[in-house]
């Protein structure tokens, strides 16, 4: 009547072992990315910079700078990934449907987060929702400059000659909405004056027009007026940053004589909504240590950056401030978007 009870026993001795094997199995399927990270493992793989403009603008080139420095730093591959078009929409979307582990962040100007939201109503992103701030990366003031045969040959003379000749004047832009247009635009209501624009397609047009006298003046980078300044064909007047840049001490700031003007370009790191304080904390850090390093510092101010670094909070409020700046400025001016 036993004959059968050790042919039982082992079936049941098997498929123990055959569910104890499949556990084990199921737990070595598990990918390793699965597993969450916290503030003592993070980061544990590769970080994604996204950047809403072509290779080879400022934003470009600030978060392909700062990538290289933190993935030495960390040893972990930072990648910069660029998705220009439709004002930021493309790569607000590439962070947003992105993981919200902290390991994607957009690394874009001010436009995204101060201007686009006061001159476009219909947006599909939303600066104050969708995302969080990590670190203010670096600023990039512009300078005003003219062209020898305007006879322009300081800030108080580029005043006077603005509130008496009005419209007699013109300057070049980088375009409608640019930060070379809205800065000139605050300055003729904050001047009381009427200085004509003449949009370009970048400082690339706009500074040899200014250098060939087909507009009196321009905002651009100092890297793209140095050398023609070198030259006695272009006079640096001032610079458009809340005070005096560490790039050029000599040259004034406008704020000097309108109280509180600043328009210097932007560069800073965002994380989606959601992602881990740890990981925001952490990466401001990291971003923070790579703008001090000497090296930085150095490739920066050669092409006009100023490295800057903070925290999160400190990110926030020049966000806060810098919108309300460009808002008032499209206000004021009647700037409408083409």
């Amino acid at each position: 009547m036993f004959k059968n009870r050790p042919k039982n026993i082992s079936s049941c001795q098997n498929a123990r072992l055959g569910l104890a094997l499949a556990a084990i199995f199921c737990t070595l399927a598990v990918p390793a990315t699965a597993v969450a990270d916290d503030a003592a493992t993070f980061p544990s793989h590769s970080i994604r910079f996204i950047v809403p403009y072509a290779a080879g603008g400022l934003p470009d080139t600030v978060a392909r700078v700062v990538a290289q420095r933190i993935s030495q730093n960390l040893g972990q591959a930072v990648v910069v990934e660029n998705k220009p078009g439709a004002n930021g929409v493309i790569a607000a979307q590439t962070l947003t449907s992105s993981p919200r582990d902290g390991y994607t962040y957009l690394v874009t100007d001010g436009s995204m987060m101060s201007i686009n939201p006061a001159l476009y109503k219909d947006l599909s992103y939303d600066p104050k929702r969708d995302f969080v701030p990590v670190s203010l990366i670096a600023t990039s003031p512009l300078f005003l400059a003219s062209n020898s045969q305007s006879h322009i040959n300081s800030l108080q003379e580029f005043v006077d000659r603005a509130k008496r000749e009005g419209g007699k004047m013109n300057y070049g832009s980088s375009g409608v909405g640019s930060t070379h247009h809205l800065t000139m635009e605050a300055l003729n209501v904050a001047l009381s004056s009427k200085v004509t624009h003449v949009p370009f397609r970048g400082s690339g047009q706009s500074v040899p027009a200014m250098i060939g006298g087909q507009v009196d003046v321009v905002f651009a980078a100092l890297p793209s007026l140095s050398g023609f300044a070198e030259k006695g064909q272009a006079k640096i007047l001032a610079t458009n940053s809340g005070k005096r840049s560490a790039l050029a001490p000599d040259i004034p700031a406008i704020a000097e004589i309108v109280p509180g003007f600043d328009f210097a370009v932007t560069v800073g790191a965002l994380g989606a909504s959601g992602i881990p304080p740890f990981a925001v904390k952490r990466m401001s850090e990291e971003i923070a240590k790579a703008v001090r390093d000497p090296a930085v510092v150095k490739q920066f101010n050669t092409l006009g950056i100023e490295p800057v670094g903070g925290t999160p909070e400190a990110y926030q409020g020049a966000i806060e401030a810098e919108g309300k700046r460009y808002e008032s400025a499209i206000k004021d001016a009647g700037i409408k978007a083409n």
